[in-house]
């Protein structure tokens, strides 16, 4: 149990330097051709890996759906994973992914699982375009060398799950609360970001109901450089930075910069500190929630409920002006 609670612990510091660990694993060949390709999830999301345990088919099952498993009790739905990619496996699907996602637990079924790698987020780049198509969220180059060939396409799991199990239970915000009476100053804008297309759509909804002027960025490291430029500007014009940002709001696993460096940077400088820093990140668990504490973030908030997101917005906001010369 020590040991087990020691690798937890490690797993965890690794936020501390802008790394964290992937799990690689292969779904079978590209259609097009013989290559199997090496993707990778989070170990952070994986609950447990287990041999494909049979599958039950309830009337209806479509694909990409397989059907559920029980596992200890607990069931679970199961989702062909080469089936959403476009890949055929070909000795099937022989192992599942347990994971713990954005309030919810379901498994992958992949052909097989090759090893668990620790990177560097700067080893890591947005993804327009890849054989995983829209559920691709970026590329980690899985060597320092910036010219090797090892690369692996970074799965996103939001992307997936809405994709194959919708929910509009998220997606009422019209009767979300304004902003006007909780500080935001005129002409101060949010700076958000987050590397899943779905996850920043249902950001801008979800801000715009709420009538929050924002900036949208995909990476960690795109939202410090427009912190940097608009303290730049304030400081070139003698205003304080809560003129020019409201706040933050950050997803932890971003290409080039996680959620946690972006928080530590803005935190560390003296003219920036005061820039309430909002982490909202399907990576739940009190582990991170103790980190985001550590780094110095004023709230974490798990993905997704509009409402929820909403409160812990204006709660800061409310105690960030009320702390304002």
């Amino acid at each position: 149990m020590d040991s087990f609670q020691k690798e937890i612990d490690e797993r965890t510091n690794l936020t501390s330097s802008n790394k964290f660990e992937l799990l690689l694993f292969r779904l079978g060949a590209d259609p097009h051709g013989e290559r199997s390709e090496l993707f990778g999830i989070n170990v952070f999301k994986i609950r447990e890996i287990v041999p494909m345990p049979p599958v039950t088919k309830a009337a209806g099952t479509q694909s990409p759906m397989l059907g559920m498993v029980n596992i200890r009790g607990q069931i679970i739905s199961v989702i062909d994973l080469p089936a959403v990619v476009g890949c055929v496996p070909k000795t099937g699907l022989n192992i599942l992914l347990v994971t713990e996602y954005a309030r919810s637990t379901q498994a992958f079924a992949v052909e097989s699982v090759d090893e668990i790698v620790r990177l560097e987020w700067s080893q890591v780049l947005s993804a327009e375009a890849s054989t995983g198509g829209a559920f691709v969220t970026s590329i980690a180059r899985l060597d320092n060398d910036k010219d090797t060939s090892r690369l692996a396409q970074v799965l996103d799991v939001e992307q997936i799950l809405h994709e194959i199990m919708p929910s509009d239970r998220n997606l009422k915000m019209e009767s979300l609360e304004k902003s006007s009476s909780h500080g935001i100053r005129p002409g101060a804008v949010a700076i958000a970001a987050d590397d899943s297309k779905v996850a920043r759509s249902l950001i801008e909804q979800g801000l715009r109901a709420m009538e929050i002027p924002f900036e949208m960025h995909v990476t960690g490291k795109e939202a410090w450089e427009k912190v940097q430029k608009l303290a730049k500007e304030a400081r070139t014009e003698g205003r304080p930075i809560s003129d020019k940002i409201s706040f933050v709001l950050t997803d932890l696993e971003m290409p080039e910069m996680d959620g946690f460096t972006l928080t530590r940077n803005i935190k560390r400088e003296d003219f920036l500190k005061s820039i309430p820093v909002i982490i909202h990140s399907s990576l739940s668990g009190s582990a991170n929630e103790d980190h985001v504490k550590t780094v110095g973030g004023d709230a974490y908030v798990s993905k997704f409920e509009a409402n929820e997101l909403a409160a812990t917005i204006y709660s800061v906001l409310d105690k960030s002006a009320a702390t304002r010369p």
